[in-house]
Parts: structure tokens; sequence; C-alpha cells
């Protein structure tokens, strides 16, 4: 490995962990809050340009999105797990190999995306209750989304190859680029050429490509076991296997999470279209709490695959309780600010007064409770680093989705209000987070069994 790549990787295994753990969040947490704010100028330009349909249209389309893109989200965890663990492990040949296998697939896998969302967005729409105001809109913005996925997914498995490495940098730099891109496309297409929803989509799709482009370029001038060659892009089976053993549990979990959401959406959709702009906007604001928080899910993953794929189980239950702390100060602080400066924050996105209000109705619930998704989350990455995908899917079917699900068909129809759907999310968070916590118990015990190691606590 050459001295530019020595710079951005790290090596998990040795060493005190909090230091290196806030070096790879840091800015993965910076490029999930860039990978928001493509979104957020899409949200604010069309909010202040176009409208508040326009505003309602962009920003209910998220749950629609993530339920056909997950399952390939879920294997680009699956590349991450299995890239870390083979070099935590120091096996160069299977690292490549598994880098070449994943690329491809994401690349298949965003074409495969593509196609079934221009088929089947204006089906999907109408199965969630979209308003007659808003529809035509949102199927537009979905249309031009999807052409962009094949660029989308080869950013995913690209960057989660590069996390694994520890590299959370070179990430950080594409998007800032191309999101100082995404936001001068918006405000020219909206404001000037007046191109309304298409306008943001199609900024999007491009700032998307640029990522695309960079990522690949960043892996094929890299000198390390990860170094990508467009000549030996194939799917090795036996990568192919383990990347589905452990992304297609996450993917099936991401699909199913994505079918409550875009339930819970239908239940917003019901109220109205200033209702769905005020959701919009308080779901765009919480989206970079989750995303500094999914920062540190994806740290303890990658620390906790190094260190397995290295056999160094007795740091494990160091990786769980530093990774607790943080993103449980995290969400805590970042929760409260949301809250208390909610009303100038959704202002941002539309000046409506009723649109504010009803997105602090939604901050209220949040704000307090957002870091118990985080704790759930960081449970889950623990998990996955060992090497177990199954296990957390049910326990998150069953004890977020089915348990939304249920909730909307029960005490939401009873007390239908606003206050009541949106307390299903920190119920089912805090529900499922003690049910993964004794799962990573369990596991963790397991493979401190096989190591002959004394047990220890988390």
């Amino acid at each position: 490995m050459n001295i530019r790549d020595k710079k951005y990787t790290i090596d998990m295994t040795t060493g005190p962990i909090l230091g290196k753990l806030l070096r790879f969040i840091l800015p993965l947490a910076l490029s999930g809050m860039l990978q928001l704010f493509y979104n957020a100028a899409d949200i604010i330009v069309v909010g202040r340009y176009a409208g508040s349909t326009s505003l309602a249209a962009v920003g209910s389309t998220g749950a629609l999105v993530n339920l056909l893109v997950n399952l390939f989200v879920g294997l680009s965890v699956g590349a991450s797990v299995i890239t870390a663990q083979y070099f935590g492990a120091r096996r160069d040949e299977d690292v490549s190999e598994t880098v070449h296998t994943a690329m491809l697939l994401g690349l298949i896998g965003g074409v495969i995306v593509g196609v079934i969302g221009l088929a089947a967005a204006r089906p999907l729409l109408h199965l969630m209750a979209s308003p007659d105001d808003v529809i035509d809109l949102s199927a537009l913005y979905l249309r031009i989304i999807f052409l962009g996925m094949p660029a989308q997914m080869i950013y995913n498995f690209g960057s989660s190859i590069l996390r694994a490495v520890g590299d959370t940098r070179r990430p950080l730099y594409f998007l800032a680029f191309s999101g100082a891109v995404n936001v001068l496309l918006n405000l020219l297409f909206v404001i000037v050429f007046d191109m309304d929803v298409a306008g943001v989509a199609l900024a999007t799709i491009i700032s998307q490509i640029l990522s695309a482009l960079l990522v690949v370029q960043c892996l094929m001038r890299s000198d390390g076991s990860f170094k990508l060659r467009l000549h030996g892009l194939c799917i090795k089976k036996d990568k192919l296997f383990q990347l589905i053993r452990i992304g297609l549990p996450a993917g099936l979990q991401g699909i199913v999470f994505s079918l409550s959401n875009m339930l819970i959406q239908s239940s917003v959709n019901s109220f109205g279209s200033v209702v769905m702009a005020g959701n919009a906007a308080a779901g765009n604001l919480e989206g970079f709490i989750y995303n500094a928080q999914n920062s540190v899910y994806q740290g303890a993953l990658t620390f906790t695959g190094q260190n397995v794929g290295a056999k160094k189980y007795e740091r494990i239950s160091r990786i769980c309780l530093t990774s607790l702390l943080t993103v449980s100060t995290i969400g805590i602080v970042m929760g409260l600010t949301a809250y208390a400066f909610g009303p100038t924050l959704l202002g941002i996105y539309d000046p409506d007064p009723n649109v504010i209000s009803y997105g602090m109705i939604r901050l209220r619930v949040f704000g307090y409770t957002y870091f118990l998704c985080g704790v759930m989350e960081v449970f889950v990455g623990m998990l996955r680093g060992m090497g177990c995908s199954f296990l957390p899917m049910v326990v998150s079917l069953l004890g977020s989705c089915v348990l939304r699900i249920i909730w909307i068909y029960t005490v939401f129809a009873v007390f239908h209000t606003l206050n009541i759907l949106y307390i299903s999310y920190p119920v089912s968070w805090l529900i499922t987070a003690g049910t993964h916590f004794i799962c990573y118990l369990v596991i963790r015990k397991r493979l401190i069994r096989r190591a002959g190691l004394p047990s220890q606590s988390c």
C-alpha cells in the first residue's frame, strides 16, 4: 500500500478505540450530512420558489425511493463487512476479489432499480394515497431520480469499500464537490429556468454521477489490496455468497422498514398537503441527526468487522461501550438543539406558519427520543460486524416494522392525531434496542467462548 493510501486508511485492531472511532465517524457524519444536503437543497429551493405543493411532492418520496434501493444498499453493507474482515486479516487477494465483485454488483443493481423505479413510480404513489395536487409532480421527480440509480449504486458500493479500510475522508471530499454542484444547479434550474421539481431532480442525478466517477477514480488509483481494475470486474461466487449472507438480511430489513415508513407516510398524507410539507421539512431536519448517528453505526460495524477478522475478540466490548456513549451524546445534543431552534430551522424550508406548526409536532416527539434510534442501530452494527445479519433483521422487523404497523391499525385508528402517529417511532426503537442488546450479549459470548477468552460485559 502506498503512502497516500496509508494516510487515509485506519488500522482498527490496535491502540485506543475512541480516538480512531472519532477519526472514522467525523468525516462519515459530514459525508452523510452533505448527502442529506442534496435533499435539503431540493426541498428548500422548491419550498421557497415553487410552493408548498412542490415541497410536498419532493419531500414525500423518500420512503418510496428507499423501498426500491434498500436491497442493494443492504448488499453494500455486506460488501463493507466482508472487506473489513479480510482487510483486518491481511488477506489481500480476498479483499481484491470482494472489491471487484461488489462494484459489478452495484452497477447491475443500479440498472435493475432504475428500470423498476421508472415503471412503478406512479402506481406506488397511488398506493401511498398521494393527493391529486401532488401526485403528478411526485411521479415526474421520481422518474428522473431513478434514471440516476446506476451512479448512486456505484457510489454506495465504492464508498462502502473505502469505509471498510477506514477511509472516510475521501468520500467526504467527493461529496463536498458534488454537493456544491448540486446546489448551484438547483438554483439555476429552478430559479432561472423555472423547471420546478424536474430541475431539482436533474441537479441531483448530475451530482450523483460526479460522485460515482470520483469514487471509481479513487479506487482505480489506489495501490493497496482494494485497487479497482475495470478489466477485473467479475462476480466471484464465493464472495457473492458472503455478500448475500450478510447483506441480504440487511437489505430485506431496509425494504420492510421502507414499507412501514410508506404506511406512515400514507397516514400523514391523509391529513393533506400542508401537513405533508411540514412533515417533510421536519423529517429532513431529523435526517441530519440520523446521519450523524448512522456514522457511529458504520463505525461500530467496521471496527467490529476488522477486529473479528484479526481474531481480536477481546476488543468487541470496548467498541460497543464507546459507540453507545458516542451515539447517545450525539443524539441527545442534536435532538434537543433541533427542537429548540425548530421554528427557525423549519422556516428555512417553508415560511408558511401552518407548515412550521405541523413540522413542530413531529420535532416535539423526535427531538427528545431520537437517540434511541442511534442506540438501536449501534447494536445492529455490532451484530453485523460479528457476521450475524439474519438475527438483527428478524428482531428489527418484529420490533420496529410490525409494531408500527400494528400501532397504526390499533392505537392510531382510535386516536387519529399526528402526535399518536409519531409516538410509534420511539416506542418501537426502545423495544427493538432492548432486544438487540440481548442478542448482542449472546453472539459476543459465543465468539469469546470459541476463542477461549474470559467473559466481558459491554
